[in-house]
């Protein structure tokens, strides 16, 4: 699920820019190919890379089909974290204990963050995908919605090709081109892959220690805090001032203690946190620390990113969350009407999709403290009608 552009990605500028998508497949991997050689790339290799490369309809029909996120966080995180993943994140995570020291000390990041990954991208190695990544790749970047994400793939995909690590007839993986256990991008792979097993090369479909190193490798890159938290459960009192939460909002670990905050487990640490609400007021509230912001840059829906960091607590020992009695939220189609509501007063929301992102929350919020309402963040039946 890694769609965040990656520096990999950024530092290949050249390539990841003002660059064509649609028309003619076959003229499109032409001019994909005349690239990588102009770049500096073998023909020879390059040639061997496109030859029987193949649209795959079945990857825009995926591309398509992510009503999952609209999902809010209970019901997303209960569908993801069942006890047999609970149960499987401990067996593993003793099964490669000497790979998670190595992580830890190399790193400061501790199991259960790269545990979480593991269970929710391809339960722990079982599900991979099987869709060609070459093909998935090329596909994406002939279509016309996300080309400056994959078209930059394709040429670290034949980079990697060119060293072994990667075979365009036969490599699989997920339908955005994901490969691996913890599904990495061939960018991802070739910043940041580890060869964990000492065999001389980077195999992120068979060698679990090279997933792993490389996945913490990757979050380290995107800039994980050494031995810092990430997220924390809390309590909140009932009189909270809730235009101060949010991801937008920031105060010391101290200073939400003086203003009622409590944790549910654990000690707060006295660093830069904001209070997330996922569902508001009434519902699960956790202390976000500034790692929890590097889950982004793996994945950029908020329910995934919550849940992940969530689950990675939960395998550290976190108890599971009190759900509380949040007020019903919006369905998709009505939080797309109030997604448009919203950006007829100005608000960048991201568009109407019917998915609570980020800048949809801060909306919601400025309005209700506009209408006078709990600040909160959570859209609801009142503030729609109110709108």
């Amino acid at each position: 699920m890694r769609i965040a552009l990656t520096l990999a990605t950024l530092l290949m500028g050249g390539v990841a820019t003002a660059q064509t998508c649609g028309g003619s497949f076959a003229s499109f991997v032409d001019d994909l190919a005349a690239e990588a050689v102009a770049t500096g790339r073998n023909p020879a290799t390059v040639s061997a890379f496109f030859t029987g490369v193949a649209q795959d309809p079945d990857v825009l029909r995926a591309d398509r089909r992510q009503g999952v996120f609209q999902k809010d966080f209970i019901e997303f995180s209960r569908s993801l974290i069942s006890q047999n993943r609970v149960d499987n994140g401990a067996i593993y995570g003793q099964r490669y204990a000497e790979v998670f020291d190595r992580i830890q000390r190399d790193y400061g990041i501790p199991s259960g963050v790269l545990l979480a990954f593991w269970a929710f991208e391809t339960d722990f190695g079982q599900v991979q995908g099987n869709f060609n990544t070459r093909n998935a790749l090329v596909t994406l970047a002939h279509d016309c919605r996300r080309p400056e994400l994959f078209r930059p793939q394709i040429f670290a995909a034949i980079d990697l090709f060119a060293r072994g690590d990667f075979d365009p007839q036969t490599t699989t993986g997920a339908w955005a081109g994901e490969i691996g256990q913890v599904q990495m991008l061939p960018a991802d792979i070739l910043e940041n892959g580890r060869d964990g097993d000492g065999d001389g090369h980077v195999d992120l479909k068979r060698s679990s220690a090279d997933a792993l190193l490389s996945g913490a490798a990757m979050l380290s890159s995107l800039g994980w805090r050494p031995n810092e938290p990430w997220l924390q459960e809390i309590t909140v009192p009932s009189d909270l001032d809730w235009s101060k939460t949010g991801l937008n909002h920031t105060l010391r670990g101290g200073e939400w203690q003086q203003l009622g905050i409590a944790p549910k487990s654990g000690q707060i640490a006295n660093l830069p946190a904001s209070v997330l609400l996922p569902m508001g007021r009434n519902g699960p509230a956790f202390l976000a620390y500034p790692n929890f912001h590097v889950y982004f840059e793996w994945n950029q829906s908020m329910v995934y990113v919550t849940t992940a960091a969530y689950f990675g607590t939960r395998l550290m020992g976190a108890p599971v969350y009190t759900a509380g009695t949040p007020e019903p939220g919006l369905s998709g189609e009505e939080l797309q009407s109030l997604q448009r509501k919203l950006e007829q007063r100005g608000y960048d929301v991201g568009g109407a999709d019917g998915i609570l992102g980020e800048k949809t929350r801060e909306a919601v919020q400025a309005e209700q403290q506009r209408l006078g309402l709990p600040a909160d963040a959570w859209p609801t039946q009142d503030l729609l009608g109110r709108l």
